[in-house]
């Protein structure tokens, strides 16, 4: 009968473990995250401020990446807010609310974002890639590890049909430059998703600044290079 009842446990665990793996990770714990976010390779200090240029569809980009002092609860979870607002010729094209958090053990977790095409005259087209973690069955994903590896990878977000974007660590010791800063330990990931099966990105970090580069490798023509950066006091 004890046998039993280990065997019963044993099975229990193991399904819970499976269940766990196919949802991509287990449930968070709220009182795990902060808003608070200092992975040294992700660092979201309230009040700074990300310019980059570059070029999107074949038109001029001007990206302005701004981390608020707010914070948003999601899920339970307190989330740090940043305003992306990504100018196309001069005009206002795409304008996104991302939430992210921090865990313990200094992953940043992406919980979603809130986002809006608009036309010329400032009007709403599209809110497509809208989603937050907990609504619809819109999980929430590890956005940057805490120690990342060489060959790590994992789901970034996941709302089905909507937002299913992956990434893998693909060199700890890549060289970039761009106008703002160079380095040859920079931090080189590749994303995709299966959504847009024939597109692939590469971004580069540097440790103590965050995202200074990105670029489309495969099915498309974007980049955009950090050109100043405005820390928060």
């Amino acid at each position: 009968m004890r046998r039993q009842s280990i065997f019963a446990a044993a099975v229990a665990i193991a399904l819970v473990a499976w269940f766990a793996g196919q949802l991509g990770t287990a449930a968070p714990i709220p009182s795990d995250f902060s808003a608070r976010v200092d992975n040294p390779w992700f660092p979201l200090k309230p009040g700074t401020v990300y310019v980059y240029h570059g070029v999107k569809d074949g038109q001029t980009a001007r990206d302005v990446v701004r981390v608020t002092h707010e914070t948003k609860r999601i899920d339970g979870v307190p989330c740090a807010v940043v305003e992306d607002r990504l100018y196309l010729r001069g005009r206002l094209h795409e304008s996104t609310t991302d939430w992210y958090t921090q865990d313990k053990q200094g992953n940043v977790w992406y919980y979603g974002e809130s986002t809006a095409e608009l036309d010329k005259h400032g009007r709403v087209t599209s809110t497509e890639g809208t989603w937050q973690a907990g609504r619809h069955g819109a999980q929430p994903g590890i956005y940057m590890p805490a120690h990342p590896k060489v060959g790590q990878s994992g789901r970034q977000e996941f709302y089905k049909g909507h937002a299913e974007d992956h990434f893998q660590v693909l060199s700890l010791r890549a060289s970039v430059r761009v106008p703002y800063v160079s380095s040859n330990h920079a931090l080189l990931t590749k994303e995709w998703t299966p959504l847009e099966p024939g597109t692939i990105d590469h971004k580069l970090y540097v440790r103590g600044i965050g995202n200074v580069l990105e670029q489309t490798q495969r099915g498309g023509n974007e980049r955009n290079e950090l050109v100043s950066l405005t820390r928060g006091g």
